[in-house]
C-alpha cells in the first residue's frame, strides 16, 4: 500500500461525507488506504463511515489523545506514508493525494510535508485574511525546510517556529520516519512538538502548496479564551514561547493588534458601517481574550500539579458561565 489516510472522527456532522466523497474521487495511481479512529460520535458519523469503504476503528472518548489517536490510526495502516487529515478539512480538488505524494518523493531525507489551508468561504474576515498571510510566507510548492543554521536556530525565536510548523489538519509523514519517531501523546502541538524534533535530528520537510485543503473555524467569540489559552499552554510546552509574560506587554499587545485590525477593517470597502463597528467590537474582546489567556498560560507554568489542575477547573468553570 502506498498511502494510509488517518482520520480522527468525533460527532464530524453530515459536512464528513464531502470530506469522504473528495477522497475517494482522488485522480491517482498510488494505492491508498482510508482510516477513520471515532471516539464515541453520537451523530450521524459513523452511518457515514460506513457508507464508504473505510477502516473504522472505534475508541472510548476517554481514550482519545491527539498524538496517540493519530498513532493508532497509522499503526493500523501499512501505507508507505501516511496522511494526516482532520474531519473537517476538505481537499481542494480530486490532485490533492497525488501531489501529496509527488512533492514528498522529491527528497527520500523528506519526513513530513504540510498542506496549504485555504480558508472557507464563510470564514471570518480575520482569520481569512491571517491563514493567507501565513501561508504565503513559506513560498512556492516544494519549499524544503532544514535546520541549516543552529546557531540562529538556538538564539531567533521566529526561524525556531517557521522550521517547527507543521500542521496535521493536512500533513504527510513518511511511515519509515514515523516508526521511528511517532507522535507523543501530548493535550496540544503535537504536531508541532513532532516537526520540532525530526528537525533538530536531520530530517527536512516540505510545504505542498498543490495540496490544499478547505479549512477554517468560526467559533463563539466567547469560547476563544479557552481555546487561545490551551494554544499558548501548548506552544510554551513546545517552545517555551512567551507571548507576554506581564501585564504591560499584554496591554501592549492588544492595543497593537486592535488598532492593526480597525485599520484593516476600515479600509475594507465592501462592509457596511454597521459591519464595521461590529468587526471592531469582535477584534477587541477576540484580542483581549487572546493575550489575557497568553500571559496566563505562562504563569500558569509557575504553579505545581496540583495548582496547574485547579486553574484548569477555574477556567473550564469560566468558560462554562459565559456559554
Amino acid at each position: 500500500m502506498d498511502v494510509s489516510i488517518v482520520i480522527p472522527t468525533k460527532n464530524a456532522g453530515k459536512s464528513f461525507k464531502h470530506v469522504l466523497e473528495m477522497i475517494f474521487m482522488q485522480n491517482t495511481d498510488f494505492s491508498y488506504e482510508v482510516i477513520c479512529v471515532d471516539s464515541g460520535s453520537c451523530d450521524e458519523t459513523i452511518n457515514i463511515i460506513n457508507q464508504f469503504p473505510v477502516k473504522l476503528i472505534k475508541i472510548a472518548p476517554s481514550e482519545f489523545g491527539h498524538g496517540k489517536t493519530r498513532n493508532l490510526g497509522a499503526k493500523n495502516g501499512t501505507g508507505e506514508f501516511i496522511i494526516f487529515i482532520t474531519q473537517d478539512a476538505l481537499p481542494v480538488d480530486n490532485l490533492w493525494l497525488d501531489n501529496f505524494i509527488k512533492t514528498m518523493k522529491n527528497d527520500p531525507e523528506i519526513a513530513g510535508g504540510f498542506g496549504r489551508h485555504i480558508p472557507y468561504p464563510n470564514c471570518n474576515i480575520f482569520d481569512k485574511r491571517d491563514i493567507e498571510r501565513h501561508f504565503e510566507g513559506f513560498g512556492e510548492n516544494g519549499t524544503i525546510f532544514f535546520l541549516e543554521d543552529k546557531d540562529r536556530y538556538n538564539k531567533d525565536e521566529g526561524y525556531r517556529h517557521m522550521l517547527a510548523f507543521f500542521s496535521d489538519n493536512n500533513s504527510c509523514i513518511r511511515r519509515s520516519v514515523w516508526e521511528k519517531i511517532p507522535y507523543d501523546d501530548v493535550q496540544f502541538a503535537e504536531d508541532q512538538l513532532w516537526a520540532k524534533k525530526i528537525i533538530e535530528l536531520g530530517y527536512k520537510k516540505i510545504y505542498c502548496k498543490n495540496c490544499p485543503v478547505y479549512h477554517s473555524h468560526n467559533f463563539p467569540l466567547f469560547t476563544y479564551f479557552k481555546r487561545y489559552f490551551d494554544e499558548y499552554k501548548g506552544l510554551y510546552q513546545v517552545y517555551q514561547y512567551k507571548a507576554c509574560d506581564n501585564i504591560f506587554k499584554m496591554i501592549s499587545l492588544i492595543a497593537w493588534i486592535f488598532y492593526n485590525d480597525l485599520k484593516f477593517v476600515i479600509e475594507l470597502k465592501d462592509l457596511s458601517i454597521i459591519k464595521k463597528f461590529y468587526w471592531a467590537y469582535y477584534s477587541l474582546i477576540r484580542n483581549f481574550f487572546r493575550f489575557r489567556a497568553a500571559y496566563l498560560a505562562v504563569t500558569y507554568f509557575n504553579y505545581d500539579n496540583e495548582k496547574q489542575v485547579e486553574m484548569d477547573k477555574h477556567y473550564s468553570q469560566q468558560l462554562i458561565k459565559k456559554n
